[in-house]
């Protein structure tokens, strides 16, 4: 006979028959177990503290820790095919988000590697609506066109490098970051605006690509934030020239982030990658709703973050701010 687990009644009788004259032969056959199976529970799960001694309550929770924090296979079964793929054509999930969402609530999930491989195998037969449904949708990142960097120079413009380091931290709710999000053929505008701690986003239709549309949108979307709000960072786009009328509209302090350092405004740059699941490359603008991208903005701030350990904006929001919106 080979190795088997034990029970606890069996755990609990090996240690009353270790009081009597019995081999450890003699033990297995009365547990229904090999001596080798009792002479290994002994040795593993004795109390090392106690001289050796083994007592049945501590060897079952030695075993309990150990089946706990063991790695073990988890069949991708068609009940869980089925939930991840209405996570993502649905919400839009991410196989990463998808596995740490189910972790964080305690309930048993693939690895996002075994999605990720069965989301390809799916595509290479025939059936790529999950891979189309993800970020990217399969695609390489391309290098940013040097078509539309040409920026002007803004007056008055705040560097970033004079930013309060706090900023930095991420801790407190009221840092944003502002950008603008162009359509096809240079058609229609929307502003984009997440807060750099919870991701909380905000997405809105421009009247016109210049600054003072923007600038009248981007105070009327963020006024009810007024009280909360620290500073706004942007990168050194035109439409930003308007960026102390901006500031004074809302009492907060306006930066800019240095040309080509895009990383300066991560979080932002993020936020409109994901946004781009939902409004394509190569869409025309003009054609989106305010209903659209309210939509958009709800399964977003809906959506949960790696980075907020897989919890969603709103509810990061409300644990750590007690802001319910």
């Amino acid at each position: 006979m080979g190795y088997k687990h034990l029970t606890k009644e069996q755990r609990y009788t090996i240690e009353a028959l270790l009081q009597t004259p019995m081999s450890l032969r003699e033990i297995g056959e009365v547990i229904g177990v090999s001596a080798g199976t009792v002479s290994r529970e002994i040795r593993r799960n004795c109390d090392m503290r106690g001289y050796h001694r083994y007592r049945w309550q501590l060897a079952q929770k030695k075993y309990e820790r150990r089946m706990k924090v063991r790695r073990h296979y988890l069949k991708f079964t068609d009940e869980m095919k089925r939930t991840v793929r209405r996570f993502i054509i649905y919400g839009q999930y991410s196989p990463e988000q998808i596995c740490g969402r189910f972790r964080m609530k305690g309930e048993e999930m693939v690895s996002a590697e075994t999605i990720y491989r069965w989301i390809w195998q799916e595509k290479r037969r025939g059936n790529d609506e999950l891979a189309r449904n993800l970020r990217h949708r399969g695609r390489r990142k391309r290098r940013r066109d040097s078509l539309y960097s040409s920026r002007g120079i803004i007056q008055d413009r705040v560097d970033i490098s004079l930013r309060p380091s706090v900023v930095d931290e991420k801790k407190r709710f009221g840092d944003f970051e502002i950008d603008t999000m162009i359509g096809k053929n240079r058609r229609g505008a929307i502003m984009t605006t997440n807060d750099r701690c919870t991701h909380l986003v905000l997405i809105r239709r421009l009247a016109g690509k210049e600054a003072a549309p923007l600038a009248s949108t981007a105070i009327e979307a963020l006024l009810p934030y007024k009280d909360k709000i620290h500073t706004i960072t942007a990168d050194n786009g035109k439409e930003f020239a308007r960026h102390k009328e901006i500031a004074k509209g809302l009492d907060a302090e306006f930066y800019f982030a240095r040309p080509y350092h895009s990383w300066e405004r991560g979080a932002n740059e993020n936020t409109n990658g994901l946004i781009r699941q939902y409004i394509p490359k190569g869409t025309d603008f003009s054609k989106l709703t305010d209903e659209m991208l309210a939509e958009i903005e709800w399964k977003l701030n809906h959506r949960p973050r790696k980075s907020l350990g897989y919890r969603t904006p709103l509810e990061y929001c409300k644990q750590l701010f007690n802001f319910d919106f």
